[in-house]
């Protein structure tokens, strides 16, 4: 997707895995704000550098919704944006708990991945 990677994970297990151990400090992160659902990472792939093009932030976007409980909201759903490096986890914390220190927030459609 023009030099960019999305990655979506499924499980609260995989979600972990995705937003700590996957996610580089300048990708971004996205997660439906307020529903259960998949954290979202969009990656710069090729030695890309810089920021990552609206259409594609959108994109993301869509498939956090989508993979998640706002699905069913009917009508637009917030989407948390952050930079992974202000995602983190508390110790003790339960899978695919995380906190976000600063973020942005889109609000898009609910799509299926095409």
């Amino acid at each position: 997707m023009d030099g960019f990677e999305i990655l979506v994970g499924r499980t609260a297990a995989e979600n972990d895995r995705l937003s700590i151990r996957v996610a580089r400090p300048n990708d971004v992160w996205l997660h439906a704000a307020g529903y259960a659902g998949s954290h979202v990472l969009i990656r710069a792939t090729g030695g890309k550098t810089g920021d990552v093009p609206p259409a594609i932030v959108e994109e993301a976007a869509r498939l956090a919704v989508w993979h998640s409980k706002g699905r069913a909201a009917g009508g637009k759903v917030a989407v948390h944006v952050a930079r992974a490096r202000d995602v983190s986890k508390r110790s003790g914390s339960p899978p695919g708990q995380v906190v976000v220190r600063r973020y942005d927030t889109v609000r898009v459609y609910p799509t299926a991945p095409q």
